[in-house]
């Protein structure tokens, strides 16, 4: 090394033999981390110092103490200093390790647990392994095998560990072991030998009577004996282990190292000192450090002092607690003596955990720069795709543009305006690095200096690319991108059509702007996160922005049939939809005479097509709203709405076709044209609606809401019809008349009857409300346009505000026996049980008011809750699902390469652009009405009634257009021999890869269905209209053919109709890279924040409840093993006859004794003299049994109430009872104690028959026997009888064991389902429970009227189900489907899985999305999936084969062939 020094300050040329390694200078990226134990050898070589002065500064100077915590050979905290070991600043110096050595060694806290395994594991004198040979080798053998995963192998060392906790006699060296365990409170392990053992307990006994002679207080300690395994001794055990079984402890490193001998110290760059004035804030470490070096000086001295024996334990376990609390402060049940005063220190644990911690607070998210924040507004002027900024932040959000010889003019005037006038610029910075600040300085002379390729930090301007977000982020679209817009004022304006993707509202909310600062980070937002490209939800493929309030009442009186328009009004209104800046072509006038008027339709036409020019079709037909339900097109309420070729010819339009579904307005030009299309017709339907509502005037005041005489007339018969009904019922309830209602009783029927006519009430006075209402009546046209409210918004305003609910039942009593003290006792009428008569018009009397406001206060707490839960819930399911991606092969797997799906939901389509409904591809019928609209058909006269072919060619003709390759289903690959050369050529159908079909069975068999129904229709329109099915009509003028035809296809509308289909469905497979796991726990857990979160429906019976909403969900995917509510629906083998059905529900339902007996009571006997002729049963239970009754008789006798037994068809009496009461396991009744001496009747005698025990034998048993259950199943609390459609009976049980249900006599097994997901998998499988998890997530979705693509609810199941156990979407399940470290580590228990995987020795490939955030690096989805190969060097390698030289084939016809060939066949092929 020298020489080559030397040779250096000559400057010769340095001569070798080998030419020196050079590094190339590339980009790096971290491929994996290992985690293991640092042995103090390594503690020591790391650290550049040994730390052990206690003084944190060297007075009076104020300097860090050389050799305590704060040397500056450890780095620095300051920016004013150098750190001495390295010479760098502050910015460039990470810091040094420093160490302490101990002088005692310390348990470690965060491998305490770890540590006392293992000494259960060995002996505690030879420090072997407690297994005999054999044993150990058999399990050396499964603990090596490299196929065992983490969680197996975690599985096997408890077991190992049980094993070796029962061995007592350590089988190498025959040494007594006990029971190892951690002593309560301190860190301490003992061993506790002497507790069971007494001879050695004597032994030691002897040993200490010398110590009892003098010492009278150690005889009472005694018993409490055991033996310490203190640090040292614990460190030499583990020294001793052989290293061959270590693999059996399954720690990766040496056992020793579990024991604390040196402490590393953090550099100082981690724990700075914050000086203030004189004196310094030293760091919650840095204080710890300094407290273990003084406890460690102290033993020091001791050890070389010599100082008592208690006193040295003391502070080896103040040692031991300080260290521990360095690690981990919380340290539950410490001991009084060592809690520090004042509030606990921080730890390293505590530096990590948690929201604010390392991992969540500073890895996997950060604080950004280039963003701001304020208040947003609505302006309806701007585009879809706009955002207004305003310039108070414009000037201050900058984006570094490069200078070239386009901009160059553009950025010298922003250099000119500089910081303070917009559009200006902050900074240029030059190539080589230097920042000029454009506060100071001539920016003249800067502007002049401008060359291309520096870069100039201007300010933001119109058009620049703005990433826009609202929090709660609850799906991917809460965060958009946008054009900027820069205005004056000072709020965020953006269009209210993208209101809704962000759930925003402007009553103070506040959002987010980010500037994107590079290109490629621009031309990814726009294209990717743009609003325009992002209309519609990943959820399910509806449109999220879309039409709302304002928009949608204009569109509404628009287009009313009553609207019409002079010339002016007309092309004014044309005007303000494009600020007058677009060309339209005015439609013919629809009245000429005498005056020119146009309708508000025509108006509407122009505003999807305004020009001829636009070749925008738009072909779509629905009800509105008001649609009246007959006369399609010729609704009376002119509700059908029709759209044929963009011309809106009947219908006024709504929120169902302005609103946000597929089939409306929106979703149809999203689908057909393009999203573009979608947004400029929204741009023009808010201008113009904002300016036409300010010129026409929408407003509500009192009089809208003044109820008219009928209907005060109509609602106080209502109201008195109710409460007639009420007190019916009331009556009938005092008598015990009252008809109950199916498994409920009296009370619950009364209730269920009493909300059933009291809801009827307001329904009734909401009808009557809506059509007595005026026409132009506001509330009423919000409601029907759909814009805000519903009637029943409007009847609580008018009419009646209805029964206030509290937990879905009427108001509960907050005084006894009443709801309030205004009312008598026992009061069951409507007005005390919380039904409130008037409406908000006429006002609430006060114990009404009162009612209300227990109503509105759960809906408050209600919010409150959900939030919290939802979110925690949203979050565990983004953890679990995040790094699912659709790969090129189109299986769905996790980021360490496990298969969960095969293909993405069972198709392999992208729920985004679903156009079906319930996540079908397409809706075939709006595609043949397009296809209809869009194709030429030839008129009359042109021969257009023979165009359409007839029936029987049409379905020839729709068979072969089936047989295109594409609909084909899977084939196998098929080699045809071609000419003679014996060379095949492979022929295969378009598709993914071999073997694959090109689209789905569903797909395939939905088109030929649809097909179908087109070919019945026509064959039908034919029989209509009387002709001949497969013959064309004699009448020459053939009116009826073309007629007919009008419902048939011709063939350019067929084969255009199936181009269509396939070429759409083509565009909407799963690109390679989406992620999948993101997007489907978003779309499970958005939907969950708008649930109710505790509401009960009733499952077809009145007291029935199931669990719906918010804690449903929870259940399902914690995969909880008990659930509040589990419930099954039970096939019947007979379900027409009611009688079978009760016979099965009494096998079913669980019923004791007490339930079936006329009484259970205690008789006593007294005894004769002579023997009594009764009693003959010889083999009597002596004095109080059943033998001859010389001295009395002490029985429980039962007595069977059989009417009601009979009624209930059970299948009971004595005998069976006998055998129930046997088969009580609590009761240790044997035969002979149990007697059925009739048909009803029982006696049983007690055991214990000794004159002391007789009485409470006898009471315990009366006490027990009640419970006895002599019929049905345990687990299965009742059966209730439901009668379905078409008279069909089956059974809903409440209650759990759904095999031993199936079993039952009467019962129809596999059509028995439960909603208990966990008993599912245990009697049925995997694969049933996992379709259970889709059925219940959906079915709970559904009632709350969520609609979710079943592929993202599929995906969460497999992800549950694919390890082939149900694991629940919590710490314990994520920790078992994933492998890597850093991701557990960053979702809960940060620190238990990072001490885990480093005593195991982990290694973490950085794959996953969580471990890529926090290491900063490129996560593999996306355009981060695919790699790409070069050559580093520069030319060109050999990456393919050349192509074969035909001359090697003879015949030239084959090199057709041969190319063919060689581009399907996989190998590359070599010519021998």
């Amino acid at each position: 090394m020298k020489h080559v020094e030397q040779k250096k300050e000559q400057a010769a040329p340095l001569v070798c033999t080998k030419e020196p390694y050079k590094e190339q200078n590339l980009p790096r990226k971290i491929q994996q981390i290992c985690f293991g134990l640092q042995t103090p050898q390594e503690i020591v070589k790391c650290g550049t110092l040994q730390v052990y002065e206690r003084a944190l500064y060297k007075m009076p100077e104020r300097i860090p103490h050389p050799n305590g915590v704060l040397d500056r050979r450890m780095g620095i905290s300051n920016k004013n200093y150098v750190c001495e070991t390295c010479g760098q600043r502050l910015a460039e110096c990470a810091g040094h390790f420093g160490y302490i050595r101990l002088e005692l060694p310390v348990f470690h806290i965060g491998y305490f647990k770890n540590t006392v395994q293992i000494l259960q594991c060995i002996c505690k004198s030879c420090s072997r392994v407690l297994l005999p040979e054999d044993e150990r080798k058999m399990w050396l053998k499964r603990f090596r095998n490299p196929r065992v995963e983490r969680v197996q192998r975690g599985a096997m060392f408890r077991k190992l560990n049980e094993r070796c906790k029962r061995q007592k006699n350590c089988p190498h060296c025959g040494e007594y072991n006990a029971t190892v365990k951690k002593a309560t409170g301190a860190l301490k392990i003992v061993h506790e030998r002497f507790t069971k053992n007494v001879s050695l307990f004597e032994e030691y006994k002897e040993s200490l009577a010398d110590a009892m002679k003098y010492n009278d207080q150690i005889k009472p300690q005694l018993h409490r004996m055991a033996d310490d395994l203190q640090p040292l001794r614990v460190r030499a055990l583990f020294e001793n282990i052989p290293d061959d079984d270590l693999d059996l402890l399954d720690i990766q490193g040496r056992p020793e190292d579990l024991v604390i001998t040196h402490v590393a110290v953090p550099p100082v760059a981690i724990r700075p000192s914050v000086e203030m004035d004189g004196a310094s804030n030293e760091d919650d470490i840095t204080m710890k450090l300094m407290q273990i070096i003084d406890v460690n000086n102290v033993l020091r001295q001791g050890l070389e002092k010599g100082l008592p024996i208690n006193n040295l334990m003391e502070n080896w376990d103040f040692l031991q607690v300080q260290c521990a609390m360095l690690i981990n402060s919380d340290l539950p049940g410490l001991p009084a003596q060592f809690q520090m005063p004042g509030r606990p220190l921080r730890g390293f644990v505590q530096r990590l955990k948690g929201k604010q911690g390392r991992f969540r607070g500073n890895l996997s998210g950060k604080r950004v720069d280039f963003s701001g924040r304020t208040v947003i507004s609505p302006d309806p002027n701007l585009q879809i795709f706009q955002v207004c900024v305003p310039q108070h932040m414009a000037v201050v959000l900058t984006y570094p543009e490069r200078v070239t010889r386009h901009n160059m003019d553009k950025l010298r005037q922003r250099v000119i305006n500089g910081i303070s006038t917009w559009p200006g610029a902050n900074f240029v910075i030059t190539p080589d690095g230097e920042k000029q600040f454009l506060k100071f300085g001539d920016r003249r002379k800067i502007a002049a200096e401008l060359k291309i390729g520096y870069t100039v930090e201007r300010h933001l301007e119109d058009g620049d690319v703005v990433l826009f977000n609202r929090q709660p982020s609850l799906h991917r679209i809460s965060i958009m991108a946008f054009r900027a817009k820069v205005r004056t004022w000072r709020t965020l304006r953006f269009n209210e059509c993208a209101c809704s993707p962000f759930n925003a509202d402007f009553d103070g909310d506040e959002m987010n702007l980010h500037l994107p600062q590079t290109e490629e980070a621009r031309a990814e937002a726009f294209n990717l996160m743009g609003s325009v490209n992002n209309l519609a939800t990943p959820k399910n493929g509806d449109i999220m922005i879309a039409a709302t309030q304002d928009f949608l009442t204009c569109a509404f009186l628009i287009t009313s049939k009553d609207r019409f328009y002079t010339r002016a009004e007309f092309c004014g209104l044309l005007a303000t939809m494009a600020d007058g800046l677009e060309h339209f072509d005015l439609p013919t006038p629809a009245l000429i005479k005498p005056l020119e008027l146009w309708t508000g339709k025509q108006l509407f036409s122009c505003l999807v097509r305004p020009a001829a020019a636009v070749r925008v079709f738009v072909n779509l037909e629905m009800a509105e709203k008001v649609y009246s339900k007959k006369g399609e097109h010729m609704c009376p309420n002119d509700g059908w709405v029709c759209f044929r070729n963009s011309e809106l010819i009947s219908g006024r339009l709504g929120k169902v076709v302005l609103g946000g579904s597929k089939s409306g307005l929106f979703g149809t030009l999203n689908c057909d044209y393009s999203p573009y299309a979608a947004a400029s017709a929204m741009s023009r339907l808010a201008k113009m609606a904002a300016r036409h509502m300010g010129n026409r005037g929408f407003s509500i005041g009192i009089d809208d809401v003044t109820p008219a005489p009928v209907l005060e007339r109509a609602k106080a018969d209502t109201v008195e019809k109710g409460y007639a009904d009420c007190r019916d019922f009331i009556a009938a309830y005092k008598k015990g008349e009252l008809q109950l209602q199916p498994g409920c009783n009296a009370e619950q029927s009364l209730e269920a009857n009493m909300t059933g006519v009291l809801n009827n009430i307001r329904e009734v006075a909401g009808k009557v409300c809506m059509d007595t209402l005026d026409y132009h009546n506001s509330p009423l046209i919000m409601s029907q346009c759909g814009s805000k409210g519903s009637p029943i918004n409007i009847a609580q305003m008018v009419a009646c505000v209805g029964q206030q609910s509290v937990g879905g039942k009427r108001c509960f009593n907050g005084f006894r026996d009443r709801t309030l003290p205004h009312y008598p006792r026992g009061d069951k009428t409507p007005a005390g049980k919380g039904f409130v008569a008037n409406s908000f018009y006429s006002g609430l009397s006060a114990t009404e008011f009162w009612f209300h406001t227990m109503g509105g206060r759960e809906g408050l707490v209600d919010t409150a809750v959900k939030t919290a839960e939802t979110g925690y819930m949203s979050r565990r399911l983004m953890k679990a699902l995040e790094d699912l991606y659709a790969h090129y092969d189109c299986t769905v797997r996790n980021a360490s390469g496990g298969i969960v799906q095969l293909l993405y939901g069972e198709d392999g389509m992208d729920p985004v652009a679903m156009e079906g409904k319930e996540g079908k591809p397409l809706d075939f019928a709006r595609l043949m009405a397009k296809v209809r609209a869009t194709t030429r058909r030839l008129p009359l006269a042109e021969g257009g009634a023979h165009e359409v072919p007839l029936p029987a060619e049409l379905e020839e003709l729709i068979n072969k257009q089936l047989c295109r390759p594409e609909l084909q289903a899977a084939t196998a690959t098929t080699t045809v021999p071609t000419s003679g050369n014996g060379f095949g050529v492979i022929k295969t159908t378009p598709s993914l890869n071999l073997g694959t079909p090109w689209c789905s069975d569903a797909f395939r068999k939905g088109l030929k269905d649809f097909l179908a129904s087109q070919l019945a229709g026509f064959r039908s329109a034919r029989k209509r209209l009387g002709l001949e099915e497969n013959e064309r009509s004699p009448d020459p003028s053939a009116v009826a053919e073309y007629v007919a035809g009008q419902d048939g296809l011709t063939r350019p509308q067929l084969e255009a109709f199936v181009s269509l289909c396939i070429s759409k469905y083509a565009t909407k497979r799963i690109d390679p890279g989406s992620t999948v796991g993101a997007v489907g726990a978003q779309s499970i857990g958005e939907p969950g924040t708008q649930m109710t979160l505790k509401t009960f429906h009733f499952a077809g019976v009145a007291s029935m409840n199931v669990t719906l909403g918010v804690p449903r969900i929870k259940e399902i995917i914690n995969a909880a093993k008990t659930i509040s509510t589990p419930i099954m629906k039970v096939a019947l083998a007979v379900d027409n006859d009611v009688k079978a059905a009760r016979l099965v529900k009494g096998r079913l339902e669980k019923t004791t004794l007490g339930q079936v007996a006329r009484h259970i009571k205690i008789v006593l006997r007294p005894g004769r003299a002579g023997v009594d002729p009764m009693a003959t049963d010889s083999h009597g239970t002596g004095a109080y049994g059943g033998g001859p009754r010389l001295h009395g008789e002490a029985v429980i006798s039962i007595r069977l109430d059989m009417t009601a037994i009979d009624a209930l068809q059970l299948d009971i009496d004595g005998h069976t009872v006998k055998h129930s009461i046997l088969g009580t396991p609590k009761l240790k009744l044997k035969e002979v104690h149990v007697r059925p001496v009739a048909q009803d009747k029982v006696l049983v005698y007690p055991p214990d028959s000794s004159r002391q025990g007789l009485l409470f034998c006898l009471e315990q048993l009366l006490a027990k026997l009640p419970k006895v259950i002599v019929m049905g199943i345990p687990t299965v609390e009742r059966a209730v009888i439901t009668k379905d459609k078409g008279d069909k009976y089956s059974l809903l049980v409440e209650g759990t064991n759904v095999q031993a249900v199936m079993g039952t006599l009467g019962v129809l097994g596999t059509h028995t389902t439960t909603n208990h997901v966990a008993e599912i998998e245990r009697f049925m499988g995997i694969e049933a429970a996992r379709s259970a998890i889709m059925s219940e997530i959906k079915y709970t979705m559904g009632s709350h009227g969520m609609s979710i693509d079943d592929r993202h609810i599929m995906l969460l199941a497999d992800c549950m189900t694919y390890k082939g156990e149900v694991l629940g979407i919590t710490r314990f399940g994520i920790a078992k489907m994933k492998d890597s470290v850093l991701h557990t580590a960053s979702f809960e228990k940060t620190a238990d899985h990072l001490f885990d995987a480093a005593i195991h020795g982990r290694v973490d490939d950085v794959v996953g999305v969580s471990e890529s955030i926090i290491m900063g690096i490129p996560m593999p989805t996306g355009t981060g999936l695919f790699k790409i190969r070069h050559n580093v060097t520069g030319q060109v390698g050999k990456l393919f084969e050349r192509p074969l030289p035909i001359l090697a084939y003879g015949s030239s016809n084959a090199a057709a062939d041969v190319t063919a060939a060689s581009t399907v066949a996989p190998v590359p092929m070599a010519v021998g």
